[in-house]
């Protein structure tokens, strides 16, 4: 969920443009290394146009917020509005005059800072400065907290107002129970309200670490300038340690059901358990089953039987997020108050009927050509690679996860996916969540 983003400029837009064609149809060569205070980087050189993609990724999601929900969104939100000599107005300018854009995003496992530059001088030096210098030495001004402190709160409030992000909101406990999963990374006006600024130094402070770091960088440069670039950004950090494992995600033990009021004309159904995780040995098989059930759009399976054979739906999808301990596996729609039992049903026994039978060998093939067909364009930017370099890196998926990536799709069949879902996926065992008027 990204909850923070600054410093653009129309610029970068074209150069977004420019990198979209850098390096399409080739698989990227990941070197990696780690920096001498222990930060582990990956690196793909991409000498075709002179830009440069950094991604800094901390273990610092939501999950590491304990009972101060939204302390790590609300941390990385405050080190933009200052560091070093620089307040906000400051550090904005000095990215604005050089066409560069920062910007950090905070789920339940990270918080991300994504810097692109130009890799001319005094572009990048410009870039790498004002991004090393709002990780290393934020100030986080009292008056800016505050100002921050009140968007958030309105942010809240709007989200109040949206019954799929009340429905959300709901779903995440019912499915991960007193994990720390089971938080919004935006926190809640109670919790946003209470934040200290001691408390945001304070997990700045043992989170902010080198060895708590992977970096990943994409751009044109060649390996001893990216090793110098990596030093650079952590030479401010302490060494530290990586942060202590998340505790597994337990699996549930019965179905729950919330019906949440709301006035509208539809209702939201959400339905979810525990999932998968990066690197899951099941992954494969569930991804691209999930292709087939709800992920694909209008030719997926719950499209067909809702929409196209029903009309009780506009749209309607399932979805796996994988973590590093089991993320959630949701399934969703919205519906006219006086269909949402009906749709629900459908909703259910689809599942139900795709996990006993699984997809036939014509779904199945056409769902591989969608995935493996539209694969290269996932890779086709500097900006799309430096993303799947911090996933491999902070996940530690084998550095040839790209490279395997259509061969391991190719591979799936119509029997591994029912046995994975079969095993993992339990209709008699899922949290639901109703929003709507009825």
């Amino acid at each position: 969920m990204r909850v923070n983003r600054f410093f653009s400029l129309p610029l970068m837009g074209l150069l977004a443009l420019l990198a979209s064609v850098s390096t399409a149809h080739a698989m990227p060569n990941i070197q990696t290394w780690q920096t001498p205070n222990g930060a582990r980087v990956l690196f793909v050189a991409a000498p075709e146009i002179p830009m440069l993609d950094v991604k800094v990724v901390f273990d610092a999601g939501s999950a590491r917020d304990g009972k101060l929900s939204g302390l790590a969104s609300m941390t990385a939100a405050l080190l933009a509005q200052g560091a070093g000599e620089w307040n906000a107005d400051a550090l904005a300018e000095r990215l604005e005059q050089i066409g560069a854009s920062l910007s950090s995003s905070t789920d339940q496992d990270t918080t991300e800072w994504s810097l692109r530059t130009l890799t001319q001088q005094p572009a990048m030096d410009t870039a790498l400065e004002t991004l090393t210098t709002v990780l290393t030495a934020p100030t986080f001004p009292s008056a800016d907290l505050e100002r921050v402190r009140q968007n958030r709160l309105i942010a809240l409030r709007q989200a109040e107002e949206s019954p799929e992000q009340v429905a959300a909101l709901a779903l995440s406990p019912a499915i991960f129970g007193d994990h720390p999963y089971a938080t919004d990374p935006q926190g809640t006006a109670v919790t946003v309200t209470a934040l200290t600024r001691e408390e945001l130094q304070a997990f700045h402070a043992h989170f902010y670490q080198a060895k708590n770091a992977l970096i990943a960088i994409v751009g044109a440069v060649d390996r001893a300038g990216a090793e110098a670039i990596a030093t650079r950004i952590t030479a401010g950090l302490p060494t530290g340690e990586r942060a202590p494992a998340l505790p597994p995600v337990a699996e549930l033990t019965a179905s729950s059901v919330k019906a949440i009021p709301f006035t509208a004309t539809q209702t939201t159904v959400l339905v979810g358990q525990p999932g998968m995780r990066r690197g899951d040995p099941d992954y494969f098989p569930l991804y691209v089953g999930n292709h087939i059930l709800g992920g694909s759009g209008l030719v997926s399976i719950l499209m067909d039987e809702i929409r196209e054979k029903r009309g009780m739906s506009y749209s309607v999808s399932s979805a796996f997020v994988p973590l590093a301990q089991l993320g959630g596996f949701t399934l969703g729609l919205q519906t006219k108050n006086s269909q949402a039992n009906q749709a629900q049903t459908v909703l259910l026994d689809t599942l139900r009927r795709f996990i006993e039978t699984g997809p036939t060998e014509a779904q199945l093939t056409a769902a591989k050509k969608n995935i493996t067909g539209g694969f290269p364009l996932k890779i086709a930017s500097n900006s799309s690679i430096v993303n799947y370099l911090a996933m491999i890196g902070f996940y530690g998926l084998p550095l040839d996860h790209l490279e395997r990536f259509t061969a391991r799709v190719e591979a799936v069949t119509v029997e591994q996916i029912r046995d994975a879902f079969a095993r993992r996926i339990h209709p008699d065992r899922l949290a639901i969540v109703t929003v709507g008027g009825s």
